[in-house]
Order: structure tokens, then sequence, then C-alpha cells
């Protein structure tokens, strides 16, 4: 099998880039993809439930995204600099995402609070932090923090409140639990409570993991050969009760709806042979590629990803490169909205 980044590449115009969501949560559009037939259909959110014929099994992702940018001034010169804080090292030292060169020691002033941090040393391509409380970085998160949105969505320092709030609310799913993402699980932003509720009416299972998405999701593959490039581990945990539905859902033939490529991967990344009794946990870096045998997905929900990016190489996976190219080409010429606040497809 060629593995040849360029194969998975396409032109994507911009203005397809959804900066914004949609007034409503589940008005989005949906493209569903055949893979059977090799057929594509247009449709919009609300009706996903036609289109289950036989009641899956949906698996969701419960993660929450943390509002984990900050904004500080340096010290010696008034600099303004942003953080995006990715992971806990110890009490009060974070690995932060940052831009930009500083001497150890280099003091961070956080305005409107006693919260100071000081600069390390540079962890590869992250700086590491040293706050001056936890807690009252707790406290500043809290009340100052900003959804850490990916780049791709166009946000500024001056944002007015409004927006940030709306960010907040909107950058998160609705059945979110578990505090630990920089990343939200796009493909579940579509759901409302009722479209949930909505769907257990029709008979479709449901279970939850957890997957926290980290800075990896917006890592770009830097080598032609996309076989050598390495995913960044990330922590899941699946509860018994979870496990269990869905070992009992493969042993009956219930189809599985992962509901996007965080669950997916999450749920590719194990062997659901048998119940458990206690909760299984641990991080995974699995990476699915053209080639990939899916043992425990059967259907896929997701959003419409970046070219030659590991999403779109994971939807190549799962569809085929063919029919992907020809999903994407349609999506584009009938000017879905693209990315974490875009429209839906529902590969069957």
């Amino acid at each position: 099998m060629k593995t040849n980044l360029s194969n998975f590449d396409f032109d994507l115009p911009l203005d397809l880039i959804a900066q914004k969501p949609l007034p409503e949560r589940d008005q989005s559009r949906l493209l569903v993809v055949d893979r059977k037939k090799g057929t594509l259909f247009h449709d919009i959110f609300p009706n996903l439930s036609r289109h289950l014929i036989v009641p899956p099994l949906m698996v969701f992702n419960n993660t929450q995204v943390v509002p984990a940018k900050i904004f500080a001034t340096l010290q010696h010169n008034g600099k303004l600099v942003e953080l995006i804080l990715t992971r806990k090292i110890s009490s009060g030292i974070w690995e932060v995402l940052m831009k930009g060169k500083m001497k150890p020691g280099t003091k961070l002033n956080f305005q409107g609070s006693l919260l100071v941090g000081y600069f390390i040393k540079r962890n590869a391509e992250r700086a590491v932090i040293e706050f001056s409380s936890e807690q009252i970085l707790d406290d500043y998160l809290k009340n100052y923090g900003r959804m850490p949105l990916p780049p791709y969505i166009h946000r500024k320092q001056e944002d007015s409140a409004v927006i940030q709030q709306q960010d907040k609310i909107r950058y998160q799913t609705v059945f979110a639990s578990q505090s630990g993402a920089i990343a939200a699980p796009t493909a579940g932003l579509h759901f409302t409570k009722t479209h949930l509720k909505k769907l257990r009416g029709n008979n479709i299972g449901m279970a939850y993991l957890t997957l926290h998405v980290g800075p990896g999701t917006f890592k770009p593959i830097r080598t032609e050969d996309f076989s050598k490039h390495e995913m960044e581990a990330e922590i899941f945990r699946i509860t018994p009760k979870n496990w269990n539905l869905i070992t009992d859902s493969k042993k009956k033939g219930q189809p599985i709806l992962a509901v996007g490529t965080t669950s997916t991967r999450a749920l590719e990344a194990q062997a659901f042979r048998k119940p458990i009794r206690k909760t299984r946990s641990g991080s995974t870096n699995c990476f699915i590629i053209p080639g990939w045998h899916f043992k425990n997905v059967d259907h896929l929900l997701t959003n419409f990803h970046l070219p030659k990016s590991t999403l779109y190489l994971l939807v190549s996976a799962f569809c085929g490169k063919t029919l992907a190219k020809k999903a994407y080409s349609e999506a584009i010429t009938q000017k879905y909205r693209f990315f974490s606040y875009g429209d839906a497809m529902l590969l069957l």
C-alpha cells in the first residue's frame, strides 16, 4: 500500500471553514455515505435516525474541554503572550503551548490576579511553566480561561465577552462530564439533549467513553510517508458499565456507531472480548490509516476534516480512499461547512 501523503490532499476554499456555530446545534447538514453501494445522500442532522435501519449502539466521547487558553505579560518587556495548558507535570508545573524564546526564570504576570508564572525550559515543541499556586491557577482558568479553539477558527485576544461565552457553551458537548481535553470531540457538538432523548426513543443504545483530546489533534503530518508519523498518546477511560455495553453489543451483532474520530480511536485500541469489573484506563497513540482492519466500529459519524490530516486518513481508512475523495468533493461542491463548527457526515 502506498503511503504518500500527497495522495490525500484536496483544495478547500477558505470560506467553507466554519468560523462560528449555527444558531442551533442540531441544524447542521448531514452527508450520508453508504460504503457498500458507494452512494451519497444529502440530508439534515435531525434526520440522523432515519438512516440507522438497524438500531446501533452509539458510543460517545464524554470528555470535557478545559478553558485552557490564558494570556500573560512578560515582566521584563510587557509583551503579551498566549498560553494553552496541555499537561500537568506536577502541582503548579505545567507543559504549555507558547510561542517565543525566553530565558529560564522569565516571569509572567497575569492581569487581575495574584497568579504569576516562571519559564523553566523548552520541552520539545512546548514550554514548561511553574505557576505560583495550583489553586490560584484553577481559579484563574475558571474566571479568565478561554476555550482553546483550533487555529483555523479565528479569534482575537480583544474579542467580546459575548463571543467568548458563546464558545464556552458551543465548543462543548451537552454530555461532556470528564474534564481534561484541550479540543472538543466535534462530532458530538451536533447533539442536543432533546435529540438524544429522541434517539433513545428509537431503541438506539448509548455508551460513553473518555478520551482526553490533546494538542496532537492539531499536529500536522510532516513527512511525505505518513506511516512514519507518530501520534501523541492521549489518556482514555472506559467504565465497566460502558465496556460491558459495548461487549454485549458486539456479541449480539448489534452495530457499533462511533460518534467521532476520537471515539473511533479509543474503540479500535481495545479488544472487547469479555466483561470487566474495574475501569479500563491508560493511554493510546492509535494511528488509523488506510489498510487498517476495523474490529469494533461498524458506522462512523464525523465532521469534515483538514486535507492531509490524521483525521482525513482515518476517514479514508474507514470508507476507502476513492469514496472519501468522492464524498469530500461533493461536500465542497455543495458548500458544506468544514471542521469543528461545521456539518456532519455519516458513514454507513
